[in-house]
């Protein structure tokens, strides 16, 4: 008796057997979030929902909670919303960061179109459009298998995990959820560092005069956190420590700092606006910043950086102050996000 061998079944072909699945494959950007809009009522929507994440306070709430509603969401929305302001991109009436986010998505989406069955979505851990509607947008368009990809290149509790926490909470409410794989913390990638190297090469050769130091710029996080096993502080250093590397500068030249504390509890030290102000009071004329934990531009590096920054600077006596922007959606910046991704999609396509 002669057993007849078929070939095996290709993706395409189960795909066609078994309902519902399609077998296409979902990238999913996910950045911090933004507010709808500047005034009271959405900054205070986007700080309730940012703040009240156990990942981000990790005060008790019966602790955390009174001093939130009581204090902080009566008077933080409309601090918040001024300095939002400042930077808002009035012509799309959003933030630059879903402005420059939906870029990214849209620039990989263009990359990748040599790879069939592969969507692309963007979505935010607070705000709109959130992170289970655009999970639910590539699962409607047949996405049995997600890449997320955090978009920090360091990795914390209060960012990453955060926002892979918000996926999974989101893919437990559907009954027939995809696979998921999440790209992993970038912040000693060889395609990274030197994206950032050019970028600082670049923006430096544009300028009529010379810093005599650069800041790498990192927003902080409280030093418990650390203490307790959160790696983000190695993590940035090591960055600084390769990008420094790639340089070729002395340790003097580019210097590790960390931005945006909140509260009265100690944070990652050195704290940038300090460092500002010293650097300028003990001679040094000519500085700039760059924020090589931030994938895309937003309210604390282009306010809290290049506005406030800036005028601690010359207040303390500096003279030239740069900001240098973020990788954003620009050619480099996207060949960072492109190659990771293309990375962790080995296997799937």
């Amino acid at each position: 008796m002669q057993i007849e061998k078929t070939a095996p079944a290709t993706r395409s072909q189960l795909s066609m057997e078994a309902p519902g699945a399609v077998g296409r494959v979902g990238v999913l950007l996910v950045n911090l979030g933004t507010p709808e809009g500047t005034s009271f009522a959405p900054m205070w929507r986007y700080l309730r929902e940012f703040l009240s994440d156990p990942r981000v306070i990790e005060l008790p709430r019966l602790v955390w909670y009174p001093i939130l509603y009581g204090l902080v969401l009566t008077t933080r929305p409309q601090k918040s919303g001024r300095n939002y302001a400042r930077i808002w991109n009035r012509e799309r009436d959003e933030s630059p960061l879903k402005t420059i986010t939906r870029g990214q998505a849209e620039s990989l989406a263009a990359s990748l179109a040599d790879l069939p069955g592969v969507a692309v979505e963007w979505g935010m851990r607070y705000g709109h459009p959130s992170t289970e509607s655009a999970a639910r947008r590539l699962i409607e368009q047949g996405c049995d298998r997600l890449l997320t990809f955090p978009l920090y290149p360091q990795y914390s509790a209060t960012t990453t995990a955060t926002a892979n926490d918000q996926l999974f909470r989101a893919l437990a409410k559907i009954r027939h959820a995809p696979a998921v794989r999440t790209v992993p913390p970038y912040f000693a990638e060889a395609v990274y560092i030197e994206a950032l190297a050019r970028s600082i090469e670049r923006h430096l050769a544009s300028l009529d005069f010379a810093p005599e130091i650069v800041l790498a710029s990192y927003h902080g996080i409280p030093k418990t956190y650390s203490d307790k096993g959160d790696p983000y502080r190695g993590h940035c250093l090591e960055t600084t420590r390769l990008l420094r590397e790639r340089l070729g500068w002395e340790e003097a030249r580019l210097m590790t700092t960390f931005q945006s504390r909140f509260g009265a509890q100690e944070w990652l030290q050195p704290y940038t606006d300090k460092t500002v102000e010293r650097l300028a009071r003990e001679g040094v004329r000519s500085l700039a910043v760059i924020n090589p934990g931030f994938s895309s531009d937003c309210i604390e590096t282009l306010d809290e950086i290049a506005v406030e920054a800036a005028e601690l600077f010359h207040e303390a006596g500096g003279t030239n102050f740069t900001h240098i922007p973020c990788l954003n959606d620009g050619s480099d910046g996207m060949t960072v996000i492109e190659t990771l991704v293309r990375r962790e999609l080995a296997g799937w396509v």
